[in-house]
């Protein structure tokens, strides 16, 4: 491979789902329990009282020492829970995330002593021989992705696969590309092994300390090879797609991305808007930390300023380090293509450098982008953010408007377009409202994401009208959540953060932990907004929105006229989930549904009754900016 070509094997064949490929388990001692689905303890009265038609049976089975990836687990779990009689199966690593969320399903497993490595299964049958159905059908599609291999058309079982990178990169010198989804404790190794082989790395996991991140991406850049993470959730090179990515068409915008769905934001953004990428490079959540220094993404500028088919560049990230910033945008005015840099949530801008803009938002980023393609006029902003659709029988009153003024910031503050000294700051016109008086349901907003920038980007728009937002990837360290599985007022949840996901599958594959918490905030009186970002593409989950919808439906029809649901839903027309029927299926459960997650922090707003600054007490004097995330927050999928 010549130093900078694009990786990508011919024929896609390294794209698509993260962490799919079932790692080899770990054998180990098992503990078995079994519980009465009443709670009694007793070895065997859950079998007495199944029988007589009373109880249903439940089984709990620990397996120290076993180890399977969360996709396999995820999808062994629903093809359990779906036979007939078992009313919930699952498998899952021993995590404190998930051990809580069993307990709130009624199963009762001693955590002590157990961890990620350990594997827990919990049953619950409508008698005795559905759950013993449920075990057995656990126990054979996990033995059978211990067996390995692949059948051959005869039957014939294919060749073992490579035990490790270098060995398939001997296998196979045509490679050039290592796609890692592994547990973190190994993550190191396999990096260092890939690079050793000659490998482009597009890293999946997360969980090495910056200072071990910045030497292995120091080497990458050496031998003139990319290391895109770790933690990084999507990249489309050559119009291949790795991790989560949207079928978005080809075109003149060149996209860095320290965020995953950031990037997918603005490329189906653009997709709506006609305009199409060269490629997007994804380079890891904290590759614009103070200790990493921005390595992958100073890489990336270089490879799309050589790149002939790439025009203009956009360059997203939560908020930064300063001088990394700046150090960023020197770089891109060097490039010789005009750059815009999209950091939501911080503010002031970065100085500027000519020939490099800022903006405030994924949306204005991709306005921006738009209206720069060659050979056509000004493409205008609702264009590229289509018009938000009301739920299926409408807005309570009125009709819905696509440009009212968008939120004043508190009293005594200014938006970052008109500080002193500040370079023109892109931004929508505003966001949709609704006309006249609309009903609305007050009470406090309950933001649920499943996307890192997208809860970032949409908890700044409303607390730069409420102020203080709870949240487990907090704006400021002093709104950090006590607990992330309890609300604090508003409240913002990032699902995909690594405390989250770790044993689980990510939550645009697997939504079980968010929905289970969409119940518990739906249903809470104070709550009068819930929030949701719902990610379509390559790796999500196939019917997301289907899957979402009647836990909506039922909701809303459990507290009528008290609470809405707004939902910003990323997605590509092409997209294999099927964009439209996505949206259909979320309006007709009542949903408000827009495609920016700004856009839908605005209408959260609109809905609570907090549009208006004026209604609020002012707060004192302007609050200091937004400070640089220090490392370590906001960690997970970006």
């Amino acid at each position: 491979m010549r130093q900078g070509r694009w990786p990508g094997p011919a024929g896609g064949r390294v794209g698509g789902f993260p962490g799919a490929a079932p790692m080899d388990t770990l054998g180990g001692e098992a503990r078995v329990e079994e519980e009465a689905g009443d709670g009694a303890t007793a070895p065997g009265a859950a079998r007495r009282r199944a029988a007589a038609g009373a109880m249903t049976a439940s089984r709990v089975e620990v397996r120290k020492g076993t180890y399977h990836d969360s996709v396999t687990l995820m999808q062994v779990s629903r093809q359990a829970g779906q036979l007939p009689g078992v009313e919930a199966a699952a498998a899952v690593a021993a995590t404190p995330v998930n051990l809580e969320l069993l307990a709130r399903q009624g199963f009762d497993v001693d955590g002590a002593g157990l961890g990620p490595s350990d594997l827990v299964i919990c049953v619950r049958g409508a008698d005795e021989a559905a759950a013993e159905r449920a075990l057995e059908e656990i126990e054979g599609l996990l033995a059978a992705g211990r067996a390995g291999g692949r059948a051959g058309p005869g039957g014939e079982v294919a060749g073992a696969p490579a035990r490790s990178v270098r060995a398939a990169a001997r296998r196979d010198p045509d490679l050039n590309l290592a796609l890692l989804s592994v547990p973190g404790r190994h993550l190191h190794y396999e990096i260092a092994e890939a690079l050793q082989a000659g490998l482009h790395v597009f890293c999946f996991s997360d969980g090495l300390d910056p200072a071990t991140v910045a030497a292995l991406k120091r080497v990458a850049a050496e031998r003139g090879l990319l290391l895109m993470g770790p933690d990084c959730g999507t990249a489309i090179l050559d119009g291949v797609g790795l991790g989560f990515a949207n079928a978005v068409r080809r075109g003149p915008v060149g996209i860095v991305g320290a965020s995953g769905t950031g990037i997918q934001e603005v490329t189906c953004l653009l997709d709506a808007a006609g305009v199409g990428i060269s490629h997007a490079v994804g380079v890891g959540g904290r590759d614009l930390s103070p200790e990493v220094g921005g390595i992958m993404t100073l890489r990336a500028l270089d490879l799309l300023a050589a790149d002939e088919t790439t025009e203009r560049l956009v360059v997203i990230s939560k908020p930064p380090d300063p001088q990394v910033a700046r150090r960023i945008a020197d770089a891109a005015a060097t490039t010789g293509k005009p750059t815009i840099l999209t950091f939501p949530g911080l503010e002031p801008a970065p100085p500027l450098p000519a020939g490099v803009e800022f903006a405030d938002s994924l949306e204005a980023a991709a306005t921006w982008a738009a209206e720069g393609r060659v050979g056509t006029a000004g493409v205008e902003a609702a264009q590229v953010t289509p018009e938000p659709h009301p739920p299926a029988s409408g807005p309570p009153e009125g009709v819905l408007e696509p440009d009212p003024p968008a939120p004043s910031p508190p009293e005594g503050e200014r938006s970052p377009a008109v500080q002193e000294g500040a370079r023109p700051v892109h931004s929508p016109r505003g966001g949709p409202s609704w006309a006249g008086s609309p009903a609305v349901t007050p009470g406090t907003i309950r933001g649920l994401f499943s996307g890192g920038t997208l809860c970032y980007e949409a908890m700044a728009v409303v607390a730069g009208v409420v102020g203080r937002v709870a949240s487990n990837i907090p704006l400021r360290p002093e709104w950090r959540l006590a607990d992330p599985h309890r609300s604090e007022g508003h409240t913002f949840v990032d699902f995909g953060d690594d405390a989250m996901t770790e044993g689980r599958a990510h939550p645009m594959i697997d939504p079980g932990l968010r929905n289970e918490r969409f119940r518990r905030e739906a249903a809470d009186p104070e709550t009068g907004v819930v929030l949701l970002d719902v990610v379509l593409g390559y790796g999500a989950h196939p019917d997301p929105g289907g899957e979402l919808a009647p836990l909506i439906e039922r909701t809303l029809a459990d507290r009528p006229g008290t609470l809405s649901v707004v939902v910003s839903l990323c997605g590509a027309a092409g997209d294999p989930q099927g964009l439209d029927g996505q949206a259909a299926a979320l309006r007709a459960a009542g949903a408000l549904v827009t495609r920016s997650s700004a856009q839908a922090a605005r209408l959260a707003l609109v809905a609570a009754g907090l549009d208006r600054a004026a209604t609020r007490p002012a707060r004192a004097g302007r609050q200091a900016p937004l400070p640089a995330r220090p490392d370590g927050e906001g960690g997970g999928r970006p």
